[in-house]
């Protein structure tokens, strides 16, 4: 799964880059055949606008929200894009300058106002942003674009308009909810965010939010907690990105990656800065991992703990045999690997990205085993007897159980990240494939697929080409768990059309087809494909 191409040109510096949106579809040359159970759209969101004005924004999770949907229709394709027209976006318009401070970009008191009321502006509290640049998922017959924060923004997915910025913090004890929920069959919506805790202490809620509703009411009202999970430090929060969940169980992992709370009201209420500078490490604490019953909604207070590691996506978690099997996309070590992504160092020359990869966490693909009833054998004793994995989990004589994990890839600075599995067949249950964007140097160049029991592995790459996280859409009458494609959409700044949605067959990454227009298009961060 290790890359097999350099990038000395560059091509990549051209996925950070701002474009404009469509006025209307733009007609896509197709070779190959789309598929003919393909007959829906492609939902897309990543950054669109690098800079307003002569500001520029600094960090990869900066830029303004871009929705891009390749729609499918009897072997048409067309592929569309616009600006979600958060409050962000507009008022950045508006003023034209950085009006609210983005994820690595502070916005400064306007410049035309007099110290007096610069003075003011400063204390009338936070204003956190909205700009839902990460992903969209639908929430009963509704969909909604997101980031991290408490603002979740609802889009029209046929038309791409903006219709309504939802705050959280209305509904639910949330500080802010991730953009990677959990959706079962029926519709029903989890996720997980910091929040208020008893005693004044964070904790970490999960959220539930029901299907749609009979009488056509929002589900979003009916949004309630349904467990709650403590915070290892009183008042530094871990950063949290995903969570796991089985049919039985919730897993969230508590990495040493944690939001100095104190420094972010203070900071922000006193001089320009942004969330980056609210991130810091405890180079002591390791990684505590907690789980929690479904229903009813109950913590096990078990200590887990395992070595410091950074993690943003959680590939699959499931139950077997008393057991918790939960594969996850690590970074070794407690640095924060955000501290990699300013867009200076990924529009850096080849040489340097590389340079700058070499001092980053390394990418690892990890298998960890939990024991649900970890206390029936002696200190010291290896707690988990499945067959097929090498994890383990051991009690220490101060009553924590120590993980540690079976690797599935690990291949130096090669990661293989933002993983999707056959959602609809496996998410909860156990499985075989993991399907996986593959970075080389941080720079998104391969589509990979993965045998979690095996290990082998598959690829897909070509030369100056820039892929996304790949999604998976199951063949209708499939049987087997990877019957069905891979959609991706690809950058290739040189060529005639530089941007294309990609389909591969996900048995052996084979190429399907593709849907190229000339446009370029900058990089998406996740997605879903609508049928």
């Amino acid at each position: 799964m290790v890359s097999r191409f350099e990038h000395p040109a560059g091509g990549y510096k051209k996925i950070f880059e701002t474009v404009e949106e469509l006025n209307e579809p733009l007609p896509a040359t197709v070779t190959g055949r789309i598929p003919s159970f393909i007959k829906g759209s492609l939902l897309r969101l990543g950054p669109g606008l690098f800079e307003v004005g002569a500001e520029p924004f600094y960090h990869l999770f900066d830029g303004q929200a871009l929705m891009h949907k390749f729609d499918f229709s009897n072997g048409q394709v067309t592929y569309f894009r616009k600006f979600v027209k958060t409050d962000a976006y507009v008022r950045a318009m508006t003023e034209k300058r950085v009006v609210i401070t983005e994820f690595g970009t502070c916005a400064y008191p306007d410049p035309c106002k007099n110290i007096f009321s610069r003075f003011f502006s400063y204390f009338k509290g936070v204003e956190v942003t909205d700009n839902c640049l990460v992903n969209v998922y639908p929430i009963g017959e509704d969909f909604y674009a997101v980031t991290e924060t408490n603002y979740i923004t609802k889009v029209n997915v046929e038309t791409l308009e903006t219709l309504k910025k939802v705050d959280m913090c209305d509904y639910v004890n949330i500080n802010g909810v991730t953009a990677h929920p959990h959706i079962e069959k029926d519709g029903t919506v989890y996720n997980i965010g910091n929040c208020m805790g008893k005693g004044a202490s964070l904790a970490y809620n999960i959220v539930k939010i029901p299907p749609k509703q009979k009488d056509k009411s929002d589900p979003i009202d009916k949004s309630k907690v349904v467990v709650q999970f403590p915070s290892a430090e009183r008042f530094k929060p871990s950063y949290v990105h995903s969570f796991g969940m089985t049919e039985n169980y919730f897993v969230f992992v508590e990495t040493p990656i944690k939001i100095n709370l104190l420094k972010f009201l203070s900071a922000w209420s006193i001089r320009g800065s942004n969330y980056m500078d609210c991130f810091e490490s405890d180079e002591e604490k390791g990684t505590w991992i907690h789980i929690a019953r479904k229903h009813p909604g109950e913590y096990i207070d078990y200590k887990f703990r395992t070595s410091a590691m950074g993690l943003f996506h959680h590939i699959n978690c499931y139950e077997d045999s008393g057991y918790i099997v939960f594969d996850l996309c690590a970074w070794k070590g407690f640095e924060f690997v955000y501290n990699y992504l300013w867009l200076a160092n990924l529009r850096a020359n080849w040489d340097e990205v590389k340079r700058n990869a070499m001092i980053a966490p390394q990418p690892e693909v990890r298998r960890y085993v939990i024991p649900l009833d970890p206390y029936r054998e002696e200190q010291g004793k290896n707690l988990i007897s499945l067959p097929y994995t090498t994890a383990t989990a051991t009690m220490r004589v101060d009553g924590t159980i120590w993980l540690e994990p079976e690797v599935l890839f690990s291949g130096p600075r090669q990661a293989f990240e933002f993983p999707q599995i056959n959602y609809k067949m496996n998410n909860g249950k156990n499985y075989t494939y993991a399907y996986g964007l593959g970075l080389n140097h941080f720079v998104p160049d391969r589509i990979c697929k993965l045998n979690v029991r095996t290990k082998e592995t598959w690829v897909w790459q070509e030369p100056d080409s820039y892929p996304s996280e790949p999604l998976f859409v199951q063949n209708p009458d499939a049987v087997d768990e990877d019957d069905g494609i891979l959609m991706t959409i690809v950058v290739a700044p040189g060529a005639q059309r530089p941007t294309f949605c990609l389909i591969l067959n996900a048995k052996d990454l084979s190429e399907v087809a593709r849907a190229e227009v000339d446009i370029i298009s900058p990089v998406t961060f996740h997605g879903m494909y609508k049928p």
